[in-house]
């Protein structure tokens, strides 16, 4: 039986595809079924506010079905137009090919690379359950909403929803609730020669409530899933929906050729007889119309809630000030005038610490005025050193300010990303710099949403020492700063550590990555001049009158930097020393403040134990890179340094060779 309502979201994804000559037919069609029965009867949201603080949440992990969710948008009344709709695809329109957050109303996340959807779900799940459990008073929930998410075996497939999954279970994030478009399809045809695990069984393993067999065509059926979901909050829910892929195709329903291409002007047609739908493209009936738009129930939902939110503020009017704060995303007032007493209370004492200690202080200081900050580590926390004094453990029965990811780095990117999106919470997580690498991908999207999350990572280089060089970190510090949008850290002291921390919780709309070292690092005298200009990225953080030359280095090799400057003094050569923290930030000061730093008159040697490739833009064809362009070995570290080069005569040498 044809269903106008579904029909309706199934002509306009079709529509839009065959406008572009591009895109993804056939899960938007095999879904619109259970998009009709979520959207229409339980999703709460209101599209004249989007960012409605207790809306739910709407996650289209398999995100090559974008035209699906601009149908949703369209159709529900945000600012999604029909003409919107027909730039499907096209340069700098509200309705790009996978959806990107911050480019259309009602889109919460970036999704495409397929299972960072569901992950990023896991964590607003998360940030809903914290939140919850921190600010929910005496029966006025303020924060009550759930996250749903459709999915496909694409995603499934992805290892980290295996990462995230499983933790959501552990965690017994019952607010969240996954629609799996079940219909044994992918790009390369029937699923069953690459993919026949049991779905329902795992999912059981995680320790989620598992609805199987639903027939996602069926809206009864998926309606009774979906309630049954909602009404277990011990458990996170996935409902097995059934579905043929291109759905309501007159000769291409159930064919892998409706998953990436157009079906085509004539099979377009042969379907609207089929379905007895007579508009003519991009058109859709008045009374179905009527049906999707959400926009007085919307503000029912909206005028509801902010009449709870008034009996709470009248009666916690701390916790509703403090709540208005962190969902806005605002820092406190005195937040600046903590951290600049806290640095100088830093350079007071002068500590010799390892940097990832100096990061835990940092935290210890930060979370005095910062309740927000949600941390957490990949099974490293006596390691990476993220806990803190009131850090109190995330668990299945509570809340709490910090979350143990087990060994999931990948999956501990992702849902971080998701509470970061999710808002009032700041998330900061940790491991091995060398595991980076497996967390990349999810690196790379908060830097492509501009969201704000911390990423920590400790063990920077050969000072690992006896783990050897698959635990070695080379070119990993080198490639973070190639992201576009990322800021990456490297600090040499408490000092640089604390300002690193502050600017990486102030910073809006990029993340950042702080990398800390395993060895203790001396603690460096500078003046006011070079305290205040940490900030900057790059600054001289010792000046020698009539320098010669400049040495150009970040973190542990700040120390041989300033070695190398004492022994070239000793030979009547005189140098400035560089301190490089972040070359992101630096790269972004005005002209005349980096030229003041790096004289363009005067020859330069950058050092850092990695790979040397980045340094060359800033010492020239005149200059020199004392790097590691090779792995490492298993050694002590202080071996490792000679056995390398990384020695103050070596970075003097180097030195008198530009000279």
């Amino acid at each position: 039986m044809p269903n106008p309502v579904a029909d309706a979201l199934r002509f306009l994804s079709m529509d839009m595809v065959e406008q572009a000559n591009s895109g993804h037919p056939g899960a938007p069609m095999g879904m619109a079924d259970m998009a009709a029965v979520l959207w229409r009867e339980f999703l709460r949201h209101n599209p004249a506010n989007p960012q409605f603080a207790d809306r739910d949440r709407f996650v289209l992990s398999n995100g090559h079905a974008s035209a699906l969710l601009y149908s949703l948008l369209h159709l529900s009344g945000y600012n999604v137009s029909a003409d919107d709709l027909k730039n499907f695809r096209q340069l700098h329109s509200k309705t790009p090919g996978h959806p990107e957050y911050g480019y259309t109303d009602g889109v919460e996340t970036t999704t495409g690379p397929l299972g960072q959807g569901i992950a990023n779900a896991v964590g607003m799940a998360l940030a809903e359950k914290i939140l919850a459990a921190e600010f929910n008073r005496d029966g006025l929930d303020i924060v009550n909403h759930y996250t749903y998410v459709f999915l496909g075996d694409g995603c499934l497939m992805e290892g980290v929803s295996h990462e995230a999954c499983s933790l959501a279970g552990t965690l017994g994030l019952g607010k969240l609730i996954v629609l799996y478009d079940d219909n044994n399809i992918s790009i390369d045809g029937k699923v069953d020669g690459w993919f026949t695990e049991n779905i329902p069984q795992r999912f059981e393993s995680y320790g989620w409530h598992v609805v199987p067999n639903v027939d996602g065509h069926d809206a009864e059926a998926v309606r009774t899933a979906i309630q049954a979901a909602r009404d277990n909050t011990a458990q996170p829910s996935l409902i097995c929906c059934k579905t043929v892929i291109g759905k309501g195709a007159a000769s291409k329903a159930g064919s892998h050729k409706t998953h990436g291409a157009p079906l085509g002007a004539d099979e377009i047609a042969a379907t609207r007889a089929a379905l007895g739908w007579t508009q003519p493209p991009f058109a859709v009936p008045d009374d179905i119309r009527a049906a999707w738009d959400a926009r007085a129930r919307g503000a029912e939902l909206e005028n509801a809630w902010n009449a709870k939110f008034a009996e709470y503020r009248a009666r916690f009017p701390e916790l509703a000030a403090e709540f208005e704060r962190r969902t806005a995303g605002r820092l406190p007032e005195h937040f600046a005038a903590h951290v600049q007493a806290a640095l100088q209370s830093v350079c007071e004492k002068g500590e010799k610490i390892a940097t990832r200690k100096a990061s835990q202080n940092s935290i210890e200081i930060l979370a005095q005025v910062l309740p927000e900050l949600v941390g957490g580590s990949a099974d490293l926390t006596p390691s990476n050193l993220t806990d803190w004094s009131n850090s109190v453990a995330v668990t299945r029965e509570n809340g709490g300010n910090y979350i143990h990811y087990g060994v999931r780095e990948f999956g501990m990117a992702a849902v971080m990303n998701g509470m970061a999106l999710h808002g009032g919470v700041k998330p900061f997580g940790a491991t091995f710099l060398m595991f980076s690498e497996y967390a990349r991908n999810a690196l790379r999207m908060a830097a492509l949403m501009k969201i704000n999350p911390v990423f920590v990572f400790t063990h920077d280089s050969i000072g690992l020492g006896e783990d050897g060089p698959t635990h070695q970190p080379v070119e990993q510090i080198a490639t973070l700063r190639l992201i576009p949008n990322m800021d990456v850290w490297r600090p040499c002291d408490t000092a640089e550590s604390l300002t690193a921390w502050a600017q990486a919780v102030q910073a809006q709309d990029r993340p950042s990555c702080l990398i800390f070292s395993r060895q203790n690092l001396p603690f460096v005298a500078r003046d006011e001049t070079a305290l205040n200009n940490i900030v900057r990225g790059g600054y001289v953080l010792r000046e020698s009158e009539n320098a010669q030359a400049v040495i150009i280095a970040t973190g542990s090799e700040v120390e041989l930097a300033l070695n190398a400057q004492t022994l070239l003094a000793e030979q009547g050569i005189n140098v400035n020393v560089v301190s490089m923290p972040s070359t992101n930030v630096f790269d972004r000061q005005d002209a005349a403040y980096r030229h003041a730093v790096l004289p363009e008159h005067l020859p330069r040697v950058a050092v850092e134990a990695g790979v040397s490739d980045g340094w060359y833009k800033y010492v020239g064809t005149r200059g020199a890179v004392v790097g590691l362009d090779r792995f490492g070995e298993s050694a002590p570290a202080a071996e490792l340094f000679r056995e390398f080069g990384f020695t103050a005569e070596r970075v003097a040498a180097a030195v008198k060779a530009v000279l």
